[in-house]
């Protein structure tokens, strides 16, 4: 079930989508840190491909990655809101499927990190 009203046309519902997409984001900016730490470094990356002029393909990899632990952190925080929704006492079940979580954040991260250092090392 929907749990938001979509009865316009085809491009406003796609319209509303992107509205609701983009409310999330700003939402995460807003009120995760862990997120704003990940963005900066991904300007600084961003920033430091430009700086060594990196190549399309180096390109490819950076964004991947960085947009891999974007993603993660994303999901990792969806997952955090909906178990304490789903039980705002300590359970300890609801802890580790938030460990569980936090790895895959901490996979992607590491991932990341790896690409990053064989990308940019050689350039120093």
């Amino acid at each position: 079930m929907n749990s938001r009203k979509t009865d316009g046309s085809f491009i406003v519902n796609r319209l509303n989508s992107f509205r609701f997409a983009s409310k999330g984001f700003f939402t995460m900016v807003k009120e995760e840190p862990n997120f704003r730490i990940q963005l900066v470094i991904f300007i600084l990356i961003i920033s430091l491909g430009f700086f060594f002029n990196i190549s399309g393909r180096e390109w490819i990899h950076i964004i991947l990655a960085s947009g891999f632990v974007i993603m993660a952190e994303i999901l990792n925080s969806a997952v955090e809101r909906i178990a304490d929704f789903l039980s705002p006492e300590f359970n300890e079940e609801i802890g580790t499927i938030k460990d569980i979580c936090a790895a895959a954040v901490l996979v992607a991260a590491s991932i990341s990190v790896v690409v990053g250092l064989i990308i940019f090392i050689p350039k120093f």
